[in-house]
């Protein structure tokens, strides 16, 4: 498989920190793999995907993107991660005043500079997918938690990324939803080569994945 991400030597330290955040991480994200950031809190687990979605810069080290050094100075970050980076975190982060479709299409506004309530056949097909084609006129906050990560997922994928980082994605519900949304990430993967970085302290979900990186006191130990 193509590499999407290359981390190389890669250390993180704040200034308000007498310790590295990440301490010489290595490691690779292929096309269509399903990669799990495991630990407990602190470990520095949000850190390390802030990196690899273009959010934040390393202290010290590279990244590479599809092969090329990334410039964290001179290269538009922004275009890269609107363009190429879909994002879902624990809170689903979707405007309340704002429709289930009109949150789903935002990214699309953003990149086009330009409002439309336009749902092409792509994005259609993932909303099917999803199983929320039903709920596009609702407002997030009639929707179940579970719902809500739903449509968050789609708002990830409008933009048609190459990878998706999903920080606790499942961080706020129950377990039946939480391995319901890491199942529909797998199906996402299989069927439309999509590729996913889930940062979890539930090692329960795991099972999904192709690859496990543990963190401990900012290293990698599996």
């Amino acid at each position: 498989m193509k590499e999407i991400i290359l981390l190389k030597n890669i250390y993180k330290k704040y200034k308000e920190t007498l310790n590295w955040v990440l301490d010489n991480i290595n490691f690779s994200v292929e096309e269509q793999s399903f990669i799990f950031i495991c630990g407990p809190s602190g470990v520095g687990k949000s850190t390390l995907l802030h990196i690899l979605g273009l959010m934040d810069r390393p202290t010290l080290g590279e990244v590479y993107f599809f092969g090329k050094k990334i410039d964290f100075d001179k290269d538009d970050l922004s275009n890269l991660r609107l363009n190429h980076i879909g994002f879902v975190f624990q809170f689903h982060y979707l405007l309340e005043h704002l429709s289930v479709k009109e949150n789903i299409l935002l990214p699309q506004w953003v990149k086009n500079k330009k409002v439309s309530d336009i749902i092409n056949e792509y994005i259609e097909e993932y909303i099917n997918f999803l199983e929320i084609s039903h709920l596009l006129d609702r407002h997030p906050y009639e929707l179940s938690g579970g719902e809500q990560q739903r449509v968050a997922l789609a708002r990830a994928l409008v933009n048609k990324p190459k990878i998706v980082i999903a920080d606790e994605p499942t961080g706020n519900l129950d377990q039946q939803n939480a391995i319901n949304i890491v199942s529909l990430m797998r199906k996402l993967i299989d069927q439309y080569g999509i590729t996913f970085v889930v940062a979890t302290h539930n090692l329960q979900l795991t099972k999904f994945a192709d690859k496990v990186i543990e963190l401990k006191d900012g290293k990698i130990v599996i």
